[in-house]
């Protein structure tokens, strides 16, 4: 399809719309960027046209859950350039945590900031870019992992991002470096244009033996509706120690697809915490792959869901090697006639040995209108392993409640007390300890606003 086609953008199906975005993308948007990009892009577009949306969902168990219709339905269009923009501190202030003086990149409706990012103050071996800027410095380093660990053969949501790969972050972490201070990557939805989307594209690549702390954030300024198609790709090397935590804040009416994809390597330990504190239908799937012996993965999560809120968490640990470790624990805390969806699955491949795997998911139910759906699973082709599961889904403990409030607490602090204490175990393992207390906050914050509003009653 081409600029002279005469079809109006009514009668254009939901796939050919992104077509020609495309087609304007590859001529307009980005055409000083390397050949190989636009070859891959070519390649990613073609894949997603025989793709489609996957919103078939009779016999479709990946999405048997999660209705992705209300995106493929609807005319989003990229932002046509940089949109300037400026925060007043107590703005900044709340998008940052708490903490404006962390090395922050930042992206407008997925376009780089150079005016809001903070960049002078890097960590010694550690090297922050946008990917727009690291394909002309880095091209050989971006072309060796970009598009590796994030296959988008098989997944439609990846094959559209990597057809629109321009812009995003790439983080770098040299050979034995240790950052005290995490790097921070937001992204933020202005509301300024109704129905944008963003392709934010993620590339972490950690050296041998180094430690380093990300936190990749998305925000919104307001609560129109808009779409974010993320991926983020991790490297991990030898030896090398990564505390990755993700967190959405983004508004009630904004569509959330990610797509984190982790090779982990000899000895290295890839430590993730999810955040959904926001956000109207989202869909996270995490991939790590066990690709080295010794190497270690823990992968926590916790979503607060009210309203309509639908959220649906898709992990996958795939063990290719002996003596690896895993350790999995997601919560959710639901209240409304919101939604959520687990999925988990672990794989032990054929002839690998001394495999140490857990999973669990357990939903706080405030609402008796409220759903969650969970689905622990493991593949296992090996017996030389110790792996367990669990899920669980229930309400408030009355028995602890009674007990709160025999001890003089109103019925309101009693079922906040509980209801926190319920995401204590998530919160208390974030590493840092600043960007733990602001979270804590933000959770402290949230469900004082829901029983303020006469929720979780």
């Amino acid at each position: 399809m081409n600029g002279s086609n005469t079809m109006t953008q009514q009668q254009l199906t939901q796939e050919e719309r992104y077509l020609a975005a495309f087609h304007s993308f590859q001529k307009n948007g980005a055409v000083g960027d390397p050949g190989w990009v636009h070859q891959l892009r070519e390649a990613a577009i073609a894949r997603f046209n025989v793709l489609g949306f996957p919103v078939a969902r009779r016999g479709n168990e990946e999405w048997k859950y999660t209705d992705i219709r209300p995106i493929a339905t609807t005319h989003f269009q990229p932002a046509t350039g940089p949109t300037q923009l400026t925060l007043p501190p107590p703005e900044l202030d709340r998008l940052t945590f708490g903490h404006p003086e962390w090395c922050r990149i930042v992206f407008v409706d997925g376009v780089y900031s150079q005016e809001l990012s903070a960049l002078t103050s890097l960590p010694v071996g550690v090297t922050v870019l946008s990917l727009a800027q690291a394909m002309a410095t880095h091209g050989d380093i971006v072309k060796q992992h970009v598009a590796r660990y994030a296959p988008y053969e098989s997944d439609a949501f990846t094959a559209l991002n990597t057809a629109f790969v321009h812009d995003g972050a790439f983080v770098q972490v040299a050979d034995g470096a240790i950052t005290q201070e995490p790097v921070h990557l937001l992204f933020l939805t202005t509301g300024r244009r109704q129905d944008t989307v963003a392709y934010p594209r993620v590339l972490i690549l950690t050296g041998k033996g180094s430690k380093a702390t990300v936190i990749e954030s998305y925000a919104a300024l307001d609560e129109s509706r808009s779409f974010t198609n993320a991926v983020t790709e991790v490297r991990m090397g030898s030896g090398s120690v990564l505390n990755y935590y993700k967190a959405q804040r983004q508004s009630q009416r904004a569509f959330h697809v990610s797509n984190t994809n982790v090779f982990n390597s000899t000895e290295a330990s890839f430590n993730s915490v999810n955040l959904d504190l926001g956000g109207g239908l989202v869909r996270n799937n995490l991939n790590v792959l066990m690709g080295e012996e010794g190497c270690s993965c823990v992968l926590n999560g916790l979503y607060l869901l009210n309203g309509t809120q639908h959220v649906d968490n898709q992990v996958i640990i795939d063990h290719t090697s002996s003596y690896t470790t895993a350790s999995e624990l997601y919560k959710g805390i639901l209240d409304g006639k919101s939604h959520s969806v687990f999925h988990g699955s672990i794989i032990v491949r054929k002839g690998i040995r001394k495999v140490n795997a857990n999973q669990v998911d357990k939903n706080l139910l405030l609402s008796d209108q409220a759903e969650a759906d969970t689905k622990p699973a493991f593949w296992i082709y090996s017996d030389d392993v110790k792996c367990g599961h669990g899920a669980a889904c229930g309400q408030m403990d009355e028995s602890a409640l009674f007990y709160l409030k025999s001890r003089g607490m109103d019925d309101k602090l009693a079922r906040r007390v509980l209801t926190r204490a319920f995401a204590t175990q998530v919160i208390d393992s974030i590493g840092n300890g600043a960007f733990r207390a602001a979270v804590d906050q933000i959770v402290e914050d949230k469900l004082e606003e829901w029983l303020e509003a006469g929720g979780s009653r």
